[in-house]
């Protein structure tokens, strides 16, 4: 009999590659002393004042949840690890639980599945104590299209077996009875939010956004999450010593920072000639953008493109290549490229996944790609 597993793979092979990925227990280390450092300097008071001031006003509504999955990326480089990213509705952690078992690692498995549940047990603990949690939503947009669909039925499935009732819900399928979010009738108690609407702001979020304003449903990840760490401009702030200093941030973490975080700059019009000249060393980001969409390699730009990143508030960052990994495909060797996602909660990393491709950018297609574990060399 087939297993879930199984049945995903057949559905999406290129979702999952047949390779394992051993990574130098130094630069997993590395990885995690970089979280460390970013984790406590996001959470300073100074800053998270500033930069909750200038977010959208559901952003400073109160929360307790510290929001799932985040994710941070990063390619290793022979300096280290260099992030990458930070994104707050990091997607595969689940699909990777079971990529470890597939590659028979079932107890490393079991425990990340085991991580996973208590993680959102946690968030709704943080905001409703010892009160029941009955009913989970994991909602995305018209979900049943999503490339991450199985993973959507992976947690229905999850939290099914754990005594917890679960539905996969487009936005605009929910409606608001007073503080209720009500589905099919229902009541929601917690909303696995897998939105790219980071802020709740379109239509269909209405009654999603007015209940959580209203304190009535839980929702992990939360606007404030994202405000606070996935907007690009932070890398220009983790960059720079000047302003960690001025933050009182210690010599030892501005170090492990400098190290671990890319040079990361303002794109300014008035230096405009200058970025074209050195385009070749930058990639161009828009702040709060997300899976590389409307992203550039300097050395792929055109004029066109350029001025409309002028135009863009973009960020710049300093190209950090990502490492190349000799994997077999069919039979043959393939060089392929990697990044490195690790799923981070509450600053713990629960598990370090390679996504591995060919081409400029993650891109889940080429074969023989996709989802590799990462195990220590």
């Amino acid at each position: 009999m087939k297993t879930t597993f199984d049945q995903l793979a057949a559905r999406q092979p290129q979702l999952f590659s047949a390779a394992d990925i051993r990574v130098d227990k130094v630069q997993l280390e590395a990885m995690a002393e970089i979280v460390g450092a970013i984790e406590m300097v996001l959470a300073l008071p100074a800053f998270r004042a500033e930069v909750l001031a200038r977010a959208p006003e559901n952003a400073r509504w109160p929360v307790a949840a510290r929001s799932v999955f985040m994710g941070y990326d990063f390619h290793l480089t022979p300096a280290g690890p260099k992030l990458i990213e930070i994104n707050t509705n990091a997607g595969g952690g689940l699909l990777n639980a079971y990529l470890l078992a597939a590659h028979g690692h079932a107890d490393e498995a079991a425990a990340f599945v085991a991580d996973i549940l208590e993680m959102f047990r946690a968030e709704w603990r943080l905001e409703r104590g010892d009160a029941p949690l009955t009913r989970i939503a994991i909602v995305d947009e018209a979900p049943a299209g999503q490339f991450l669909a199985p993973e959507f039925e992976l947690f229905r499935d999850l939290f099914a077996a754990n005594g917890i009732d679960a539905v996969i819900a487009d936005p605009a399928d929910f409606v608001r009875d007073g503080r209720r979010l009500l589905h099919d009738g229902q009541p929601i108690d917690l909303v696995y939010n897998r939105l790219t609407d980071f802020y709740l702001e379109g239509e269909p979020c209405r009654a999603i956004r007015e209940v959580f304003q209203a304190g009535g449903v839980v929702l992990t990840p939360h606007p404030a999450a994202h405000a606070t760490h996935a907007d690009k401009r932070h890398l220009m702030l983790l960059s720079d010593a000047d302003k960690l200093a001025a933050l009182g941030i210690d010599a030892a973490t501005q170090h492990i920072l400098l190290a671990g975080v890319p040079r990361t700059i303002a794109v300014d019009p008035a230096q405009a000639d200058a970025l074209w000249a050195e385009r070749k060393r930058w990639f161009f980001k828009p702040p709060t953008g997300f899976g590389s969409r409307a992203a550039y390699r300097g050395d792929k730009l055109t004029k066109r493109v350029f001025e409309d990143i002028l135009a863009g508030h973009y960020i710049a960052q300093e190209i950090a290549p990502p490492s190349e990994h000799e994997v077999t495909v069919n039979g043959e060797a393939q060089t392929m490229k990697a990044d490195f996602r690790c799923f981070v909660y509450d600053g713990h990393i629960q598990c370090v996944a390679a996504r591995l491709y060919q081409g400029q950018t993650t891109n889940f297609r080429t074969p023989g790609g996709g989802f590799a574990p990462v195990f220590a060399a």
